[in-house]
């Protein structure tokens, strides 16, 4: 039936009072989609096995891998087609995470060691809290698992200081380093600031940091700076995990969640595995 098909001409129409919305670009950009098709009565964007297809005229559907999720609110003159801003998370949490494959990995052949990860803060200690509402607890668990995972599918021995959310004192984390002769204490953490406009990861070493201390946490920096994050470098500060620990020991902050892009991205799964990507294959470089 004709009358039941969408118009090939946008419906203009203006937003609601005080609505926060969206547009498909802006959509595209903070999920991290491509635009694969554009035409006058829709569009489709991609990433990583998802397909998210939007009806552009108002009242059209959003559908996330063929499954329904919202409605567009407007149009604009422009031809823009404009949805509710709560469809971003809707969506990002409908999206699949890749898995990554099994094996070693491209680029890391031989490669071995014992790594302590440690997700830090946890149970009655949240962290940082975000702008956007969540704790950093669960972003450092998450993103741990994660480089867990990878840097074990490349032959890696790793130990986890926490693998759920409890609480666990800083010399104990250390201790569990010292015990297993480490190669490698990474201690992964998101950052905070008074300024909302402070964005960018940071290495920590102790202040009197041994020579591998530096080169990881050297090796760290240029990998996470494939993550599109800045780089505010190398710091030195006597944090009780890095100077309890015997061996080479290494605190990442992963980015500013006080800071609402950052903070939005540290929340995607899909960032996160990126940046566990980035962890892995820069411990991975370091054992090398």
């Amino acid at each position: 039936m004709v009358g039941c098909q969408p118009s090939a001409v946008p419906v203009i129409s203006s937003p609601a009072p005080d609505q926060q919305t969206v547009s498909v670009s802006e959509l595209a950009r903070l999920l991290d989609l491509r635009v694969a098709e554009t035409t006058p009565t829709h569009t489709i964007l991609r990433r990583s096995g998802n397909t998210v297809m939007i009806f552009t005229h108002r009242g059209g559907s959003v559908y996330i891998n063929a499954k329904e999720v919202g409605k567009v609110s407007y149009v604009s003159q422009d031809g823009e087609a404009y949805m509710a801003r709560s469809l971003v998370s809707t969506i990002r949490s409908a999206m699949r995470i890749p898995e990554p494959g099994p094996g070693p990995g491209p680029g890391f052949p031989g490669v071995s060691g014992c790594i302590v990860i440690d997700a830090g803060h946890g149970g009655k200690d949240p962290g940082a809290t975000s702008s956007l509402g969540f704790y950093e607890k669960t972003v450092n668990l998450a993103v741990a698992r994660r480089v867990a995972y990878l840097l074990r599918q490349r032959g890696v021995r790793v130990e986890m200081t926490r693998t759920g959310d409890y609480f666990i004192e800083l010399e104990d984390r250390a201790a569990i380093a010292n015990r297993l002769n480490a190669d490698l204490f990474v201690s992964i953490h998101a950052d905070s600031s008074p300024k909302s406009s402070r964005r960018g990861f940071t290495l920590y070493v102790a202040n009197g940091a041994s020579w591998a201390s530096r080169r990881a946490a050297g090796a760290l920096e240029d990998a996470m700076s494939g993550t599109g994050l800045s780089s505010h470098g190398m710091r030195k500060a006597n944090y009780h995990v890095l100077v309890d620990t015997n061996g080479p020991a290494v605190l990442v902050e992963m980015g500013y969640l006080t800071n609402r892009h950052e903070a939005d991205l540290l929340r995607d799964p899909y960032f996160q595995n990126r940046m566990a990507q980035a962890i892995a294959d820069g411990i991975s470089n370091y054992l090398r």
